[in-house]
């Protein structure tokens, strides 16, 4: 087991206070963005936007995946070569020699 020094413990509970102040803010943010008057496309924007940084921050930081670069890397890699694929799934479809009747 390791031991954790009162000092390297103090460290982890700032980082952890400052994320949840973080997730504070942009929650109130979040809140005050949708009384303004902007169109439905920068409203969504922003949420989309707001959202993208508290959920980076909540895993990166409280599911501790911000020292997981190996396994982060291999899962990017897995979802670039499924995109790829299904761009080219339609392409298989277009050549299918059933014929539909009505």
């Amino acid at each position: 087991m390791s031991s954790h020094s009162p000092e390297e413990i103090k460290k982890h509970v700032k980082i952890y206070i400052t994320v949840f102040a973080a997730l504070m803010v942009l929650t109130f943010v979040t809140v005050a963005v949708s009384y303004l008057h902007l169109s439905i496309f920068y409203t969504v924007l922003v949420a989309l936007v707001i959202a993208t940084v508290k959920g980076s921050l909540v895993a990166s930081y409280f599911m501790h995946l911000i020292s997981e670069k190996k396994m982060i890397y291999w899962a990017l890699l897995l979802t670039v070569v499924f995109f790829i694929f299904l761009m080219f799934v339609p392409i298989l479809t277009s050549s299918d020699p059933i014929i539909y009747r009505n």
